[in-house]
């Protein structure tokens, strides 16, 4: 009988583009969400109480629901950078209540200087292109693996929450004085926490 042959590298690649892409957006049951907005885009509204162009620089992120320990740990990086870098304003984008978010910010140590944005009916998420994501995007082994380790390490764990999908895309944005895309980083998957020194250099900081 014949052995089979080992496949050659085009044959990898080729294998690897034929697999779909995770996160898989829901697109069917988000019909809001446009494409995420690209460096050199103008930056899509934030509704009423964020205007662009701006005084500051602007780093805004979209958190995973209140509750979630990624979005934890995000916040509290978020929190701890607003007070060294007054230049700029730090937004967040909740997708919980705007009764959960309060007690949410307060149980993980307050917002400081960012400004806390409640859209629980993910009107900016969609705004900015971030939808449903799939099963995978939440529940993959190396996503639970790293829930554990920084429940663990940090003592960081998931938190009672009675608003929120845990199947919403995160991501965080920069954006300049002039209301221009500079950054933008879709999570990948659930575990994800922005890379926040990537962030900071593209608006000129360090």
């Amino acid at each position: 009988m014949a052995q089979p042959q080992p496949q050659t590298h085009q044959q990898q690649q080729h294998q690897q583009q034929q697999q779909p892409k995770i996160p898989t957006r829901k697109e069917a049951e988000d019909e809001s969400v446009v494409p995420v907005p690209q460096a050199g885009d103008r930056a899509p509204s934030l509704g009423d109480q964020v205007h662009f162009p701006s005084d500051k620089p602007v780093l805004v992120v979209f958190l995973r629901h209140c509750g979630c320990p990624f979005a934890e740990k995000t916040f509290r990086t978020l929190s701890n950078l607003s007070n060294h870098h007054p230049e700029i304003q730090f937004i967040a984008i909740s997708q919980s209540t705007q009764e959960d978010t309060d007690k949410w910010i307060v149980q993980v140590g307050g917002e400081w200087d960012v400004l806390v944005l409640a859209d629980p009916d993910r009107t900016l998420f969609h705004a900015w292109g971030l939808g449903l994501s799939s099963t995978w995007y939440a529940l993959n082994p190396v996503a639970l693996w790293n829930t554990w380790k920084l429940g663990t390490d940090e003592g960081i764990w998931n938190r009672s929450s009675n608003s929120g999908s845990r199947w919403q895309i995160g991501g965080a944005f920069a954006v300049d004085r002039d209301g221009l895309v500079t950054w933008a980083k879709p999570a990948q998957s659930a575990d994800e926490v922005p890379d926040f020194k990537e962030a900071l250099r593209a608006l000129g900081r360090r």
